[in-house]
């Protein structure tokens, strides 16, 4: 399998269109008559208020009704219309319900960026943050998966004072036209939220405006997440992209290492940015170590490490805003230093739910340039690059074993605070803790250290 060669797996993890099921509540008196359809057909505007109403607030929650519903609290946001929280252990063994919510479709923020998809993973998450309770309800008396088999389909009620209603979070996004009516029509909020997307498009809000999103580029780079561009690396070579990410480390060579969190997975997910000698001042500074940067190049196959890159990156100092620039987006970040066991590290799995199936993929592989810390590792062996004409002249492998399981660390040329070589009987037959950044070299994952600082000699 050619993909397997180079290192990388595809993987397509999409956001799945989900249904809502049957059961009928009369809406609020505001909503329009009920048609007679499976279909979602249009409410006409004369048929609407003339008035604009608040149906996530007119629409109301049933506390005795036979639906399943339990108060919640956020884990962890992940876009517009879904979100993970912690529930009793009852309700899922591990505490943690992934919510998908019911009849709605939000904008793309997790892989390739659509209009308004930061929007509306930004409304959510404003909207939950400021909640002094949330409540989650299923369309049935059960919790029904989506098609994953791992998220459940739910209405989404919050409130932000106690003497408050609840409010309907599926119903606000679409009334506020972050969202587009997914199989709606058929489920017990059904006609509020026909009424709610309909005078959303009366109205011109967001997706429905006719407005350039300010969060969004229109111009031929891909906007896509790390996750999306790693996941799926073949399919955007030699094409620009635009993606997000905290610079975790500065390989030396003139270029970058960048990682972003991806919270549906609770994976890292990372990419080395080669930016050769194109970039100076601000570009240059954007990539510093703790900043989070948007970049943005062409991605390529390097043949010689046998791994991805993206590479022609710039900055054009006349014009600063330029889309198609690297971009500090902000700074004080830290690498996320993964704590990762060495068995887990070569042998380790990790399983990704596909539309139609899930799929076993080796850990290191999708931690690929990202940052992790092992402790406890046993020196055994060093080797050192001799070569006086090779700009590693210096530079070290170190094989490491930890509970029978062998871990090779690969040094850059390291000096201590004297400027002097640091050769291998600093770390020969010595326990280590070590901070690095996962390599593939000749078809092995290594983890690459940069600076002596992360590698601590244990006493």
């Amino acid at each position: 399998m050619d993909r397997l060669k180079k290192g990388i797996i595809l993987l397509t993890l999409c956001c799945l269109t989900l249904s809502g099921c049957g059961g009928e509540t009369p809406p609020p008196a505001s909503a329009a008559p009920t048609p007679q359809t499976s279909e979602e057909p249009p409410i006409e505007s004369s048929a609407l208020p003339a008035e604009t109403v608040d149906y996530a607030g007119a629409v109301k929650l049933n506390r005795n009704s036979g639906t399943a519903k339990v108060e919640v609290t956020v884990k962890t946001f992940v876009d517009g219309d879904t979100v993970h929280f912690y529930v009793p252990t009852d309700v899922m063994e591990d505490g943690v319900l992934k919510a998908r919510f019911l009849a709605i479709n939000t904008p793309e923020s997790t892989g390739k960026i659509e209009e308004y998809g930061k929007a509306a993973s930004r409304f959510t998450k404003e909207r939950l943050s400021a909640a002094t309770s949330i409540l989650i309800e299923s369309e049935t008396e059960d919790w029904s998966p989506d098609s994953t088999g791992s998220r459940y389909l739910a209405w989404v009620w919050y409130k932000t004072a106690e003497d408050q209603e609840y409010r309907n979070l599926n119903v606000e996004l679409l009334q506020n036209g972050l969202a587009k009516p997914n199989n709606a029509f058929g489920n017990q909020y059904g006609e509020t939220c026909m009424a709610a997307i309909e005078q959303a498009k009366r109205d011109g809000l967001n997706l429905y405006s006719g407005e350039k999103d300010p969060d969004f580029y229109y111009g031929e780079i891909v906007e896509l997440t790390l996750k999306e561009l790693r996941t799926n690396i073949e399919s955007y070579e030699g094409m620009q992209v635009a993606f997000q990410g905290v610079v975790i480390s500065n390989s030396g060579s003139q270029g970058v290492y960048v990682e972003e969190y991806d919270p549906e997975t609770d994976l890292y997910f990372g990419m080395y940015a080669y930016y050769g000698f194109n970039l100076a001042g601000p570009g240059l500074e954007a990539l510093s170590v703790g900043t989070e940067v948007r970049i943005v190049g062409s991605v390529q196959y390097y043949e010689g490490g046998g791994t991805w890159q993206v590479s022609d990156l710039s900055y054009r100092l006349m014009k600063p805003d330029d889309p198609g620039n690297v971009q500090k987006l902000s700074e004080g970040h830290e690498p996320a230093w993964v704590l990762t066991e060495p068995d887990t590290f070569v042998n380790g799995q990790v399983t990704l739910e596909l539309e139609d199936t899930t799929l076993q993929v080796p850990y290191a592989q999708l931690a690929l340039g990202t940052s992790v810390e092992m402790k406890g590792l046993t020196v055994t062996e060093v080797y050192t690059t001799d070569k006086e004409e090779s700009s590693s002249n210096g530079a070290m492998t170190l094989k490491c074993e930890k509970d029978g399981v062998t871990v090779t660390v690969r040094t850059a040329v390291l000096r201590d605070d004297n400027g002097e070589l640091i050769t291998a009987e600093q770390y020969r037959g010595k326990t280590i803790d070590v901070k690095g950044i996962v390599d593939l070299f000749d078809g092995t994952f290594q983890i690459k250290v940069f600076t002596p600082k992360n590698i601590i000699i244990m006493e």
